[in-house]
């Protein structure tokens, strides 16, 4: 492994420059990118469900549910993903210097023009404002997650831990291109899933200080990359355990009622629905890699080892309030490049390694029957068992059909073994197209496939929400 490592650092390459240095834009509502929010007019669209599909969900004053032109076409010329509003004083001539945005929504060749449109809107506006019927309230209010890497959304960047991944090019397919601590180019399964339930396009993560408990109030992330059901596998790689993701549950339940009163903190923790996704690194990190657990329990007695704990954690969670629960599944962990590139090494080819795909579908359905049973045992619950192993499997054999040209390899650096610190923003071999991949780093998912699974797991299992 040293001396992949030491290659891939000896073959940075760092280069900038371009041709176009920056986007002027000059028009009307087309290319807008918000100035109109700073003068006096009824032509605003800085309100949702404007802006919805935008970064991090912004109604930003685009007349649209995202990007404009002109920002897809900075972000064409290698700039910015998008060009900011000179008008807008969240940015500053620094910000400007790589592109600009004076157009303004209702204008015109003609002077006139932006005279006459006021006049024609006063009739639909005030229909409209008659018309609009004011309704509150969703089956779920919520989204509240546990568990690793698969989900984190950015928690370990707050402790000490080498488990990281809040620099490029992680997130760079994210909103805003932003290095949110997620192991991914962009999103992870529980945005996904948050979003088709009409909630924020992300869920924050409850140790990033740039959000505070009203943010937390439709979605919050405990998750931490590298934990498991078992406390000795956080212990690998110094991460947060189950257990204290459970105790900054509770301090979050404390600031929610502070925040929002008993009664209403008390009907979102009920109403809202609780995500967990964890397992792997219990046998990847830490049954097959280290040998204290294979010397106390067999494979089968490690696995209904784990079910226990998982078991307890959900008692926990329902003595909570917790009323809907999603218990997630083990992926066919033996498919990650990581395990593949294992394999070719010791000699049995580029193939997935099958005892531990084996293990995981033993493992999925010892959870399932957890989950049978826990329905019949806590009165008035309701829980479901997310299985992503047979749409991760489909994926994985045939690429093709949903659109990939490599599952073996990842996208990011040389696609084998790299993922954390040594996928960084310099080194050469990343590819340029996410898209084409299943996994961007040898343990992770893409974006893509992450939003596959997860409308799959909703469509299929988490609908039943609603």
């Amino acid at each position: 492994m040293v001396f992949f490592i030491v290659f891939t650092l000896l073959m940075q390459i760092y280069t900038t420059g371009a041709k176009i240095p920056a986007v002027i834009v000059f028009g009307d509502s087309s290319v807008d990118a918000g100035n109109n929010n700073h003068i006096q007019t009824v032509l605003k669209s800085n309100f949702r469900p404007y802006g919805r599909d935008f970064f991090g969900g912004k109604a930003t004053g685009r007349f649209s549910n995202g990007r404009v032109p002109t920002d897809f076409i900075s972000e064409s010329f290698g700039l910015r993903p998008y060009v900011p509003a000179y008008l807008d004083p969240a940015y500053n001539i620094s910000d400007f210097a790589t592109g600009v945005c004076f157009a303004s929504a209702g204008t015109g060749y003609d002077n006139a023009t932006s005279d006459v449109l006021l006049p024609k809107m006063v009739f639909f506006i005030v229909f409209t404002l008659l018309m609009q019927i004011y309704t509150t309230g969703a089956k779920i209010p919520a989204i509240i997650v546990f568990g690793d890497s698969s989900v984190d959304a950015g928690n370990n960047n707050h402790i000490q831990t080498v488990a990281k991944s809040n620099f490029r090019p992680y997130g760079r397919d994210f909103f805003g291109g932003k290095a949110t601590g997620r192991f991914s180019n962009g999103r992870v399964p529980t945005d996904f899933i948050s979003e088709s339930f009409g909630l924020r396009p992300y869920v924050p993560a409850y140790l990033d200080h740039a959000y505070n408990i009203s943010d937390f109030a439709t979605g919050v992330c405990f998750a931490s990359a590298g934990t498991g059901y078992d406390n000795a596998t956080s212990d690998v790689l110094s991460v947060i355990p189950l257990w204290k993701e459970v105790e900054y549950y509770k301090e979050y339940q404390k600031k929610l009622r502070h925040h929002l009163g008993d009664q209403k903190a008390n009907s979102i923790i009920s109403q809202a629905l609780y995500l967990t996704s964890m397992g792997t690194n219990d046998f990847l990190e830490n049954y097959y890699t280290l040998s204290h657990r294979r010397s106390q329990y067999t494979i089968t007695q490690y696995q209904d080892y784990l079910v226990t704990i998982a078991e307890s954690f959900i008692k926990k969670l329902y003595g909570l309030g917790a009323r809907k629960l999603s218990l997630g599944g083990l992926p066919p962990m033996g498919c990650l490049p990581l395990e593949r590139t294992t394999s070719f090494m010791i000699g049995n080819g580029d193939t997935c390694n099958g005892a531990y795909n084996k293990v995981a579908m033993a493992f999925n359905r010892k959870l399932s029957g957890l989950v049978k049973r826990l329905n019949t045992e806590l009165s008035g619950s309701k829980i479901v068992f997310s299985n992503p192993y047979p749409i991760f499997q489909q994926i994985v054999q045939k690429p093709s059909s949903f659109g990939f040209e490599a599952a073996a390899v990842a996208c990011c650096s040389t696609g084998l073994f790299e993922m954390g610190y040594m996928c960084d923003q310099y080194n050469p071999f990343t590819c340029s197209d996410a898209s084409k991949y299943v996994f961007w780093d040898s343990f992770h998912p893409t974006e893509k496939t992450n939003r596959i699974i997860s409308r799959h797991l909703f469509k299929t299992v988490l609908s039943k929400f609603l």
